[in-house]
C-alpha cells in the first residue's frame, strides 16, 4: 500500500484548507522540471506556481496549482498526450474559455492550467498572486474569508469558489491598476 501524501491531495469537489507548507514550493519546482522534460519540443514559455499554495502564509486547498504557457498553442493535442504519460488527466476548458485544464492524482494533488502567455487568465493569476505576496494585510483578509467559506462549503467546491469571486475581482482591479 502506498503511503498517503499528507502535504497535498484533496478529494474532488470537496473543500479542506491546510496550513501553509514550505514543501509546496519544493513540490512545484519538482513538478515544473517534470513538466518541462515531458513536454519536450512543446517547450513551455513559462511555468508559474499560482493559487494559494504559492503565497507564503496562506492556508490553501492542498493542491499545487501550476500555470503554463507554450510556444505554439496549436500543439496542445501533442501536449495532452505527453502530459498523460506523467499522470495528467485532460479536462478540456473546464469552464474557462481559452484554458486547457488538467488534474493529477487521486486524490487530486496538482492542477495544471495551459494558456497563451497573452491571455487574461495568465495576467490575472500572476497579478493576484503577486499582490497577495506583497500586501500581507490583504492576504490575511483573503485567508480569513477562505477559512469561513471552507467551513460553510466543505462539500461544494463550486460554491466555495463562487463565494470568493467578488473578493478576488476586487483585488484584481486594484492589482492591475498598479
Amino acid at each position: 500500500m502506498a503511503k498517503q501524501n499528507t502535504v497535498v491531495g484533496l478529494k474532488s469537489g470537496t473543500v479542506r484548507l491546510a496550513p501553509y507548507s514550505r514543501a509546496w514550493v519544493r513540490l512545484f519546482k519538482k513538478e515544473a522540471a517534470l513538466l518541462t522534460e515531458a513536454l519536450g519540443d512543446c517547450v513551455p514559455v513559462d511555468i508559474q506556481h499560482v493559487g494559494s499554495t504559492s503565497v507564503p502564509g496562506l492556508e490553501a486547498k492542498p493542491i499545487i496549482d501550476i500555470a503554463l504557457t507554450i510556444h505554439d498553442f496549436r500543439r496542445v493535442s501533442t501536449c495532452i498526450r505527453r502530459l498523460a504519460t506523467i499522470g495528467y488527466k485532460y479536462m478540456g476548458e473546464y469552464g474557462l474559455p481559452g484554458r486547457h485544464f488538467f488534474t493529477k492524482g487521486t486524490p487530486t494533488t496538482h492542477h495544471l492550467h495551459v494558456v497563451k502567455d497573452t491571455s487574461e487568465h495568465w495576467r490575472h493569476w500572476l497579478a493576484f498572486r503577486d499582490y497577495l505576496r506583497k500586501h500581507k494585510d490583504t492576504a490575511v483578509a483573503y485567508d480569513k474569508l477562505k477559512r469561513s467559506l471552507a467551513r460553510k462549503y466543505r462539500k461544494n467546491r463550486d460554491a466555495y469558489t463562487s463565494a470568493k469571486s467578488a473578493f478576488v475581482e476586487k483585488i484584481l482591479s486594484v492589482a492591475e491598476s498598479h
